[in-house]
């Protein structure tokens, strides 16, 4: 009786045992997700502050007639060394992280900007106008802030060793495999129409871009995720899957950059960036759900709620980019067809007149 009693009371206490350790679990896993928020954050919030001292050190240049190159002032280094430290942060925010939070995160640098400009901007402002021309920049910042609390709040927490079997598990997958037969065929035509038929229109070039852009961000999670094993003591680079992600990795990035440059020709930077942010991330999150499985065993609140950050992030960086004052090309303050016919009959007879005498200098002629 004794050993039958014992054995009841082991029984009653493995379902609290299994719970604790459940719930161990899924605490560290929403540890793992901060992390990788925070780091991404940092990330992107520091690479914006590099452009903007490197945009700040060109005008500078520009505005003194200053006759030294960029590279050799400290202000375009100390850009250049956050911008790599930034890049540093969100790449190693994926390790950490699932693919489906780190992506739309990429809108604190949409806000960072957007508060750099106005802090420091130089021309004087009359309260009215001032409110008037950023109230819509305000409310995106504050829509963006928003959905990225609801990002961070309801992200997926599904977190996976990333070893060299379960990326290539997930590589050879019928769902990613058909996904990535649908991507290609697609690419394949979007191309086809820019290059053959010149539909320069923007959403065929960052659509481009985004579906490049989908498989950065799935190969730079796994090689972020190999490294991060590899500097723990689980040694992945022996995998010939890691040299496979990391070749991809860095070609899709260059064709990524390429079209964005051919796109930046085109149409204005804050066109681009909100078209592109909402494509790109939109068709990441896809890529991410699919190859990393990243919403399974997730809740329909949760999913519901996350996809309504993500809603709201986009109006966000919508509202912010649409208020960007576009840059106005050059115009002469007078044109030459605006002259008055008498002012440039005179001119003719000045230059016939003079242009026979030894005694006028030739700078003046050259004036005329």
């Amino acid at each position: 009786m004794d050993g039958a009693h014992s054995a009841a009371l082991q029984l009653q206490q493995l379902p609290p045992t299994s719970s604790a350790s459940a719930l161990s679990e899924t605490s560290f896993s929403y540890k793992e997700n901060l992390i990788g928020a925070l780091l991404a954050i940092f990330g992107h919030l520091v690479v914006s502050i590099a452009l903007n001292l490197q945009k700040y050190c060109h005008i500078r240049l520009a505005g003194c007639k200053d006759p030294r190159a960029y590279f050799k002032t400290k202000t375009w280094w100390l850009g250049l060394f956050l911008m790599l430290l930034g890049e540093l942060g969100v790449f190693a925010s994926y390790a950490f992280a699932p693919l489906s939070l780190i992506v739309p995160l990429s809108a604190v640098s949409v806000i960072a900007s957007a508060i750099i400009g106005i802090i420091f901007i130089k021309e004087k402002w009359k309260p009215k106008d001032f409110l008037r021309r950023y109230v819509l920049s305000f409310v995106g910042c504050g829509l963006a802030v928003v959905g990225t609390y609801l990002l961070v709040t309801f992200a997926p927490n599904s977190h996976e060793k990333m070893t060299g079997e379960n990326v290539t598990k997930h590589l050879v997958s019928w769902p990613f495999l058909l996904y990535m037969l649908v991507e290609i065929i697609l690419f394949c035509l979007l191309l086809y129409f820019y290059k053959e038929k010149n539909a320069n229109n923007i959403v065929v070039i960052l659509l481009l871009v985004a579906l490049l852009g989908s498989m950065t961000v799935v190969t730079v999670k796994a090689v972020a995720g190999m490294l991060v094993l590899s500097i723990q003591g689980n040694l992945q680079l022996d995998y010939p899957i890691f040299y496979v992600m990391f070749v991809c990795m860095v070609a899709t990035a260059v064709y990524q950059a390429a079209f964005l440059s051919q796109a930046s020709q085109i149409y204005d930077s804050s066109l681009i960036a909100s078209v592109g942010y909402i494509l790109s991330t939109t068709i990441a999150i896809t890529a991410g759900a699919i190859f990393y499985l990243d919403f399974i065993g997730e809740d329909v609140l949760h999913i519901c709620m996350f996809a309504l950050g993500c809603l709201i992030a986009f109006l966000g960086v919508f509202l912010i980019t649409r208020n960007r004052k576009k840059a106005i090309p050059f115009e002469p303050y007078i044109s030459m067809d605006a002259m008055p016919d008498s002012y440039l009959h005179n001119r003719q007879l000045l230059f016939k007149r003079y242009s026979n005498s030894r005694n006028v200098p030739h700078h003046y002629l050259e004036s005329l």
